[in-house]
């Protein structure tokens, strides 16, 4: 992989060849060869005069300064990987990753505009995926549009992998398998999920990690990502999640789903380095474990 550096809001690497020029036919393609560059967004850099040439250096201005688009509100975050491009935090029970209506605060975007804002850094917020308000664990962002470009793209050819780990209801027969059933909306109930032969594709593989008396600890590996998936999927199955009411999970010891992103591993969008992300478990859910495994009635 080529070197390369910042230096302020520029990226320098090396020239690809002494006649090399932003807008000359073919340049698009020799910093290709050195480095992953979306073809449209380098094109526009250069349209722009955001990519020049200097002391035997091609600079691009990828790290602009940016609005973040959220009101920055003073919250914790959990940073779990960070660098130029990327920052992976790991998300609480009971805030939803980005406002469902305007003015809307204490959202994970409110939280992570204001690390960006404390910490110096003139990013936009751009989350890759969602997780649902009270589900737990690692959310990925994008910190410049190069990366953004670059991640929504490996999100669309699942390319990222999403791991999550839920206390699921009852005693499974298979310890592993593959849930292949379409998903879409619940006529009947707003903001509700339901298979239907009618609804978009949705295929969620698990595997149990550990049997407990009256639930399962469950390992589950997303191939599409559908509202709700995992959670309509189990309850499908006749598994519903400890806590999860609205899909019929019982929420006498629990009073959220319990549903956590535990693993996030993707290829980075520019070092295409491998990065592999953990997010620990919340105490609460912990808690619950402990609960469940001396208890006989769900």
């Amino acid at each position: 992989m080529t070197v390369w550096k910042r230096s302020g809001e520029w990226l320098e690497l090396p020239l690809p060849s002494e006649t090399w020029k932003p807008l000359k036919p073919g340049s698009v393609d020799e910093i290709a060869a050195l480095l992953p560059v979306p073809r449209k967004y380098f094109l526009r850099l250069a349209s722009q005069g955001r990519i020049r040439v200097q002391d035997n250096q091609v600079r691009l201005h990828v790290f602009a300064n940016e609005e973040a688009a959220f009101r920055a509100e003073r919250q914790a975050v959990d940073v779990l990987f960070e660098d130029d491009f990327c920052l992976v935090v790991n998300k609480p029970a009971g805030m939803s990753v980005h406002p469902s209506e305007a003015g809307q605060g204490g959202t994970l975007a409110s939280a992570v505009a204001y690390y960006y804002e404390s910490t110096g850094q003139a990013c936009a917020v751009r989350h890759i995926h969602r997780l649902d308000q009270d589900t737990t664990g690692a959310v990925l962002y994008a910190k410049n549009e190069w990366a953004h470009v670059l991640l929504d793209e490996a999100m669309r050819d699942k390319r990222i992998d999403r791991r999550y780990v839920a206390l699921a209801q009852g005693i499974f027969k298979r310890k592993q398998g593959t849930v292949d059933a379409p998903i879409g909306k619940d006529r009947h109930q707003s903001g509700k999920r339901r298979v239907t032969a009618g609804g978009d594709q949705a295929v969620t593989h698990y595997q149990v990690l550990r049997q407990l008396n009256q639930a399962a600890l469950v390992e589950l590996e997303l191939e599409t990502g559908r509202t709700h998936q995992i959670r309509v999927h189990l309850s499908h199955l006749g598994h519903p999640l400890v806590g999860d009411v609205l899909y019929g999970g019982s929420s006498r010891l629990f009073h959220r789903q319990a549903l956590h992103g535990e693993k996030l591993t993707f290829e980075h969008p520019i070092t295409q380095k491998l990065i592999e992300v953990h997010a620990p478990l919340p105490l609460d859910f912990r808690q619950l474990l402990d609960k469940v495994e001396s208890t006989t009635k769900m």
